[in-house]
C-alpha cells in the first residue's frame, strides 16, 4: 500500500492489530524528498507528526528511526517546544537513530496540570531529525519509524479526561523514501551519458 507525495513518499509499515478500534499514527514529512548531493554534503530534516482517531492532545510515547543505508553519514534529534521530558538516544550510524522518547506531565481534574501544552494537539510536530548525507551519494533511502515498548503514543481527550495508548489498539507507521541525487541531477547524468556514448561512435 503506498501513499504518494511528488511520487516518492510512502507508507513504510503498519504494527499492532487490523481490527483494533482505535487508530494511532506517526507519520514522517519532509521537504525534500529529493537531495542533489551532487555539490557535496547535504543535510535535510525529516518531521515526525503524531496523530490518533480518538483524544485531543498527544501526551508521550517512543519511537527509533531507521534505513538502513550507508549514504547517512550523521542524524540529530530536535524536540517540539512543547516536550517537557525529551530523552534522545543518538545517532546509531548506518542511517539508524536509537530510541526518543517525549512527553509531557498532564493530570486530567488537577489545576493548572490539567492543560496540555500548546503545539501537542493531535496531528502536530513532535520533533524534527536532521539527516545529513555523504558528498556525491547515489541511491534510494527508505526511512522508517520503529515502534517501542510500553507504547510508541500515548493521547489525551481534555474533554473526558481519558487516556489512550496505542498498544491497545491500531498503530500506523508512514516512512519516507528519499532519492538522491535529484532528479534533475540524474536528468544531466543521462544528458552527459549520451553525450559520451556519441563521442564513442
Amino acid at each position: 500500500m503506498k501513499k504518494t507525495c511528488m511520487m516518492i513518499v510512502g507508507v513504510a509499515g503498519l504494527a499492532s492489530a487490523a481490527s483494533a478500534q482505535n487508530t494511532f499514527s506517526l507519520s514522517l514529512f519532509t521537504a525534500a524528498p529529493t537531495v542533489d548531493t551532487t555539490g557535496g554534503e547535504v543535510t535535510f530534516d525529516i518531521d515526525v507528526v503524531g496523530d490518533a482517531s480518538i483524544g485531543t492532545h498527544m501526551l508521550g510515547g517512543a519511537f527509533a528511526l531507521q534505513s538502513n543505508s550507508d549514504l547517512v553519514v550523521d542524524m540529530s534529534w530536535a524536540s517540539a517546544s512543547w516536550d517537557s521530558f525529551p530523552t534522545d538516544g543518538g545517532y546509531a550510524g548506518n542511517g539508524n537513530y536509537n530510541q526518543v522518547i517525549f512527553g509531557q506531565l498532564v493530570i486530567p481534574g488537577v489545576p493548572p496540570f490539567d492543560v496540555p501544552a500548546a503545539g501537542s494537539e493531535l496531528g502536530s510536530l513532535i520533533g524534527t531529525y536532521s539527516v545529513t548525507l555523504a558528498a556525491n551519494a547515489m541511491g534510494i533511502i527508505d526511512f522508517s519509524l520503529v515502534p517501542q515498548d510500553p507504547f510508541s503514543l500515548e493521547v489525551l481527550d481534555v474533554d473526558s479526561g481519558l487516556l489512550y495508548r496505542s498498544s491497545d489498539g491500531e498503530l500506523v507507521l508512514e516512512g519516507v523514501t528519499i532519492i538522491t541525487p535529484a532528479p534533475s541531477a540524474l536528468a544531466l547524468l543521462g544528458v552527459s551519458g549520451l553525450v559520451c556514448a556519441r563521442r564513442r561512435r
